[in-house]
């Protein structure tokens, strides 16, 4: 079958794109032919990706170029009769939307009342009801089970268009048996003496991810142990707001951004905890990949994947509202108790050995074929 998917940008290193990548990739493994509509390309393109990126002449602005690339995609599919069309980002004319990003109409009183007047927001507005009205014909894929109701709630979704997948993470993140090994060298290489302590970010996004608070808490440390702690901070983002932010606190030395990186599967072998304390996330990837990596980790419950580190008993899971002085106090505790890290570890590990967590690219490769050949007549 001939499949279109479309995402707004692809780069390497996002949650969303990896999991496009993961799931396309299958596809084209079972024998359909992949054509990808996208505004931006980074990386190497895949063998037998067919990529169109779309270059507006004239759209400058954010919602303009979105614009552009949906027209261009309504213009596509009256030529090429794809069997399917495929969105990793919401548009109108879709046949399934993988929802990655969180319900907008939701979220809107979170932002000020000037907001509702902005060519931004009645892109989005528009956009995300093309997809979760109740007479549109997209069939939803969902992993973050908490937004079900809130897209319901919004739009009067039929709840049988929706369709819950497991997490995104692949068994590659799980503790192989040389995992002692891999840590050894990664902190050899990162200069960690025996007793010194690793807290690791891994962020796409350092705003949206916490990373202010995490700064605050790394300051906030009791001093005996700050003076052994470093934070690493994997993720391409602008880390200069972030410089100042660590200079002003005094933590400067014990701050290393590591930039974008794919070997982030040693950096969670190697480091002692994993702090996640996001201002909104529709699942946090990240936090599953650390658990079954071994690594406890401390979050915030905005997290749509939060309940599966309270399920294993895999570290701590601050309550909402957030509140500094907690996180400050909890991470203190947490890098003063050794024991409890080891068993948080295990924890984490034993619970991947033992939940479905990696079987969404062949879920959702399913699904799409299933779509695809009921419009075609093919049974998949």
């Amino acid at each position: 079958m001939k499949l279109a998917f479309v995402l707004f940008k692809y780069f390497p290193y996002g949650g969303l794109q990896r999991d496009f990548i993961r799931i396309a990739g299958l596809c084209r493994d079972r024998g359909h032919e992949i054509h990808v509509y996208t505004l931006a390309w980074q990386g190497a393109v895949p063998a037998d990706f067919h990529v169109h990126v779309v270059k507006p002449r004239w759209a400058l602005s954010y919602f303009g170029k979105n614009r552009a690339l949906w027209q261009s995609l309504r213009q596509a599919r009256t030529g090429e009769r794809f069997d399917a069309v495929i969105g990793f980002n919401k548009l109108p004319g879709l046949d399934l939307y993988y929802a990655a990003d969180p319900c907008y109409a939701t979220r809107l009183g979170e932002k000020g009342r000037l907001h509702r007047w902005t060519p931004r927001h009645h892109q989005f507005a528009a956009f995300e009801k093309a997809v979760f009205a109740p007479d549109a014909h997209v069939e939803i894929l969902m992993i973050a089970p908490n937004q079900i109701d809130n897209f319901i709630a919004a739009y009067g979704t039929p709840r049988a268009r929706f369709h819950l997948l497991p997490p995104p993470i692949g068994r590659d993140r799980m503790a192989p048996p040389d995992a002692l090994d891999i840590r050894r060298q990664w902190r050899q290489e990162m200069g960690l003496a025996a007793d010194q302590l690793a807290v690791l970010m891994v962020a796409s996004a350092f705003r949206i991810k916490g990373l202010d608070r995490a700064l605050s808490a790394l300051a906030a440390l009791p001093p005996a142990v700050l003076e052994k702690t470093r934070l690493f901070v994997v993720g391409g983002d602008d880390a200069a707001p972030y410089q100042r932010q660590a200079k002003q606190l005094g933590v400067t030395r014990h701050l290393v951004f590591c930039g974008a990186r794919d070997d982030v599967p040693r950096f969670l072998l190697g480091a002692d905890l994993l702090l996640h304390p996001a201002y909104t996330e529709n699942t946090g990837t990240v936090l599953l990949e650390a658990m079954v990596a071994g690594l406890p980790l401390l979050t915030t419950d905005i997290c749509g994947y939060a309940f599966h580190v309270l399920k294993a008993g895999a570290g701590r899971v601050l309550a909402s509202p957030f509140d500094q002085g907690a996180l400050n106090r909890e991470l203190a505790a947490m890098l003063a108790d050794p024991e409890q890290l080891q068993a948080w570890s295990a924890n984490g590990i034993a619970y991947g050995r033992g939940e479905d967590l990696y079987s969404l690219p062949e879920k959702a490769a399913a699904l799409i074929e299933s779509v695809a050949g009921s419009q075609c007549g093919v049974t998949a």
